[in-house]
């Protein structure tokens, strides 16, 4: 394949074409980001910072333009897109924010004749392997960081959303951002691999961090595998939820309808699973279902539409034979799919549905599904709800919603989990580590503790006395 083309899941139209760079020209692009990441190493900190505010400023500022057109691509409704715009500044801003203190020296303690201090160097050339359904969020979470830590970075954007990666470059081009720091690539599978495992002539980077499958994070790894560089990988996710006997039923129906839903279920941190204290059962799973139901089914594009198609029409087949694998084996629907007329076998558009009488024999609560699909389980106790929390191959995010802090924070200790909520789901705090455990990834973006994994420690150690 010398091309990629970008078919929109709304209607099937041609959204995007681009020819794939060739080793060649993966060669140019890697000696261009070499050469300039010399000169840009040595740019203070600061400065560097204020460059990749220009960027935001500049992408801030076509908004309208870059949410419309990341509907065309991946079909979430016009009326949502725009956050991920909000998003994206967000954490480049922090991220900005906190780079002079994050990336300071570490003094330890003065000893007399001796200077002696830890510095965090730029590691070369980053490379960001992006995917489709939060193109700018997941891509913003390793090139703002990496860039002001004195890094050059390459973008490789998925097939389904190309002219999200030009637009972060148009951005950088209009902040004046030095020629080469930056590069948005087009390029094959087959050549990222090479660029991870530095074969052939297009040389190697120094750090991938990729966002993607799992088993998409186990070729990154295999391709690193053969050079000591480091990889972070952010993979998948099967959230679970916990609903106490004490949670304020209202608003947990709100939120987790919202953390199971949104960008019709493609989120790794979306609510894929829910387990609900039998007393707080009845109060919750109908009101659940009930605004489900609710839900317009449609076409993105118009503003009344809160649920958009899934990517593609393999993707919803995948979630229908998930659901149907559920109901053969004893499962209850509580959507009927027949009241969303949008929802066609064959197509993207998926109605959403809720799935009771479940159980961890099911691939629906145990396979991460990445679709309009949630099932709910009634648990008995606490520890019944943290085992089978923790009984999954995955562990990017959990929650709890009660209005008991400390039993929250005391059930925190035991979940396996990257990240702990309490009455809140699906949401990245910039100011916190990203992370995940098991096949949800290893490695950290956001937060100070994302500069450690795109910088390495040097030791400087002077003897400056007799």
């Amino acid at each position: 394949m010398s091309r990629l083309q970008t078919i929109s899941p709304i209607d099937g139209r041609l959204v995007a074409e681009r020819p794939l760079a060739d080793a060649t020209e993966i060669a140019a692009a890697m000696e261009r980001a070499r050469l300039a990441q010399r000169e840009w190493r040595a740019v203070p900190v600061a400065e560097r910072a204020a460059a990749c505010t220009r960027m935001v400023d500049a992408f801030v500022a076509r908004a309208e333009e870059i949410a419309a057109e990341l509907t065309l691509q991946i079909g979430r409704p016009i009326s949502q897109t725009p956050g991920e715009v909000r998003g994206f500044e967000e954490r480049a801003r922090h991220m900005i924010a906190i780079a002079e203190e994050a990336l300071a020296d570490v003094v330890p303690e003065p000893r007399s004749g001796f200077l002696r201090f830890i510095r965090r160097e730029p590691l070369g050339v980053v490379l960001t392997i992006a995917p489709w359904n939060y193109p700018y969020l997941t891509a913003v979470n390793s090139i703002v960081p990496a860039l002001v830590a004195g890094n050059a970075v390459v973008l490789r954007h998925s097939a389904q959303t190309p002219l999200c990666a030009e637009r972060i470059a148009e951005a950088f081009e209009a902040a004046d951002l030095p020629a080469g720091v930056f590069q948005a690539l087009h390029c094959s599978h087959e050549h990222a691999e090479r660029l991870v495992a530095g074969t052939g002539e297009c040389g190697g980077v120094d750090f991938v961090a990729f966002t993607g499958s799992v088993e998409a994070g186990h070729a990154v790894q295999r391709a690193a595998a053969t050079r000591f560089i480091g990889a972070g990988l952010e993979l998948g996710g099967k959230d679970p939820a916990y609903v106490r006997a004490d949670a304020d039923l209202d608003f947990a129906v709100e939120n987790l309808v919202d953390g199971a839903f949104f960008n019709s279920g493609q989120s790794c941190c979306g609510i894929e699973r829910i387990y609900v204290h039998a007393d707080a059962w009845h109060g919750f799973v109908e009101p659940f279902a009930e605004k489900v139901r609710a839900y317009r089914l449609g076409d993105p594009l118009e503003r009344d539409t809160n649920l958009g198609p899934v990517v593609k029409a393999s993707a919803a087949a995948f979630v229908r034979g998930q659901v149907q694998e559920a109901l053969d084996a004893g499962a209850t629907a509580l959507v009927d799919a027949a009241s969303f007329q949008a929802d066609v076998i064959g197509t993207p558009y998926l109605a959403p549905q809720v799935l009771i009488d479940v159980d961890h024999g099911m691939r629906v609560m145990t396979e991460e599904s990445f679709g309009p699909v949630v099932g709910i389980m009634r648990v008995r106790d606490d520890d019944e709800a943290v085992a089978l929390m923790n009984d999954s191959a995955f562990g990017l995010t959990a929650s709890v919603w009660t209005r008991d802090a400390d039993a929250a924070l005391a059930l925190g200790e035991r979940v396996e989990t990257g990240t702990w909520f309490m009455n809140r789901c699906d949401y990245l705090d910039p100011a916190l580590a990203w992370t995940g455990v098991k096949d949800s990834g290893r490695g950290c973006t956001l937060s100070r503790v994302g500069y450690e994994s795109l910088t390495r420690p040097k030791s400087f150690h002077l003897r400056t006395g007799g």
